[in-house]
């Protein structure tokens, strides 16, 4: 079974230059994801990239719940996140 950092590394692999985290456990996901990849797209768009990366997990029920807040570095800076 993986560990957050890993689920963080398998969406920063699969998504160009994305900053992942992630927390959670028992299946139960929160990934809050930063990338220049989700610029003009809409919010279903960006989470169907999210899942995509975490495909295997979320199909074996590894996964089985995942929150997912996705935002451009923009976005991120406008909501006071941090770097």
């Amino acid at each position: 079974m993986a560990e957050t950092a890993d689920y963080e590394q398998m969406i920063a692999q699969h998504i160009p230059d994305a900053q992942a985290t992630v927390s959670g456990g028992g299946g139960k996901f929160e990934a809050t994801v930063i990338s220049e990849a989700f610029d003009d797209q809409n919010m279903l768009a960006r989470h169907r990239l999210v899942y995509a990366a975490l495909d295997p997990q979320i199909k074996s029920g590894e996964i089985h719940a995942l929150s997912i807040r996705a935002y451009t570095p923009a976005e991120w800076q406008r909501v006071g996140g941090e770097g």
